[in-house]
């Protein structure tokens, strides 16, 4: 994670809090801000949020998830398209079928816990 550049900052006051420099030099740069961000936005969403935690557990086609999510198999691949390109799922083709499921990275894995553990759901796995 990158900082942020602490060494052009003054703070029109100074209030003596104990740690204000070391939060300074820790504050995460515009450019990681923006990315958490974003990956925020994507589980902001209930339905992508819900297959996100469909696909924790599970790697499903898109006619699966449709009907465990009770929605259309295009509402679902546009959801899908979103969560693949912002990395926290991944795919994989077998034959015509295409099988989904959440990218095994150290972030998806946090997510997936926080999820969880907000909602106090018990993981069935």
């Amino acid at each position: 994670m990158e900082n942020y550049d602490s060494s052009k900052t003054i703070l029109p006051h100074q209030h003596g809090q104990k740690n204000e420099d070391k939060i300074i030099d820790d504050m995460p740069s515009e450019e990681t801000v923006k990315s958490v961000s974003s990956l925020l936005k994507q589980l902001g969403d209930p339905s992508r949020l819900r297959i996100f935690w469909l696909l924790c557990h599970c790697e499903e086609c898109v006619i699966n998830i449709a009907a465990l999510t009770k929605m259309s198999s295009p509402a679902v691949s546009h959801h899908l398209r979103l969560l693949k390109a912002s990395g926290l799922i991944v795919s994989r083709r077998e034959g015509k079928e295409m099988y989904y499921k959440a990218a095994d990275t150290e972030i998806v894995n946090s997510l997936h816990i926080i999820i969880e553990s907000i909602a106090d759901i018990t993981c069935p796995c």
